[in-house]
């Protein structure tokens, strides 16, 4: 059962905390019209009108977007890979682990390989999913599955065109610097941090595998 705070807001149990069902349907709005005002090459910018819990309506303003996957690449000395890139709407560079969105029908996993492959070179042996994030979940769908990789071998890049970036490696005690210091602020490279420090001190589980034995055939140089 939950237990009231000093401001009034219910605790919730484990058991209680649920993200769908019918448990929801006192805070579910329902889609009255939807309307899209943008298509790009990738994004799909929607304007609804919903139905509020209360009867009520509201504009809602957000993305479609297709999905994407990161990747924790682990060396064999304990470092990440690491990459640091300009991100044009920030109009900064920015340190981030690799990433890159789904193409039509691709398997997360196949994605993870080919942007890991494209973006720095190296090749994993063994992979772990650790989960998906929700990055901006105001004004997005959009969900980013997390990969771990190890042992790596390097190869050759294949970036995609316009593509422009630089790629090396950092200890977890640098990164947790740099994320303490406000130096690295995206979010999906502080999320796969977070994964990252709770699987080496024992308290998250990954459970890793052979790439082809999950589904993914080994791409050759």
């Amino acid at each position: 059962m939950s237990r009231g705070t000093p401001s009034g807001l219910p605790i919730l149990a484990p058991s209680e905390v649920q993200t769908t069902g019918e448990i929801d349907s006192h805070l579910r709005e329902q889609t009255l019209q939807s309307t899209q005002v943008y298509r790009g090459h990738f994004l799909d910018v929607r304007s609804d009108r919903v139905q509020l819990p209360d009867g009520g309506t509201a504009g809602r303003e957000y993305v479609v977007h297709p999905g994407a996957v990161m990747v924790v690449p682990l060396l064999d000395d304990g470092r990440i890979v690491i990459e640091r890139q300009w991100r044009y709407p920030l109009a900064r560079v920015m340190l981030e682990f690799p990433a890159g969105k789904l193409e039509p029908g691709e398997m997360p996993l196949r994605c993870a390989v080919r942007e890991l492959i494209e973006e720095t070179g190296y090749r994993a042996a063994e992979w772990a999913r650790a989960g998906i994030l929700h990055n901006a979940i105001a004004y997005s769908n959009e969900g980013i599955e997390v990969w771990f990789a190890r042992k790596l071998t390097l190869g050759p890049r294949a970036l995609d065109a316009g593509e422009f970036l630089e790629v090396g490696s950092a200890s977890q005690a640098e990164l947790d610097e740099l994320a303490m210091r406000g130096e690295l602020t995206d979010a999906k490279t502080l999320i796969g941090l977070l994964w990252l420090q709770n699987w080496r001190a024992g308290r998250w589980p990954l459970h890793w595998a052979r790439q082809e034995d999950l589904g993914v055939p080994i791409m050759q140089p």
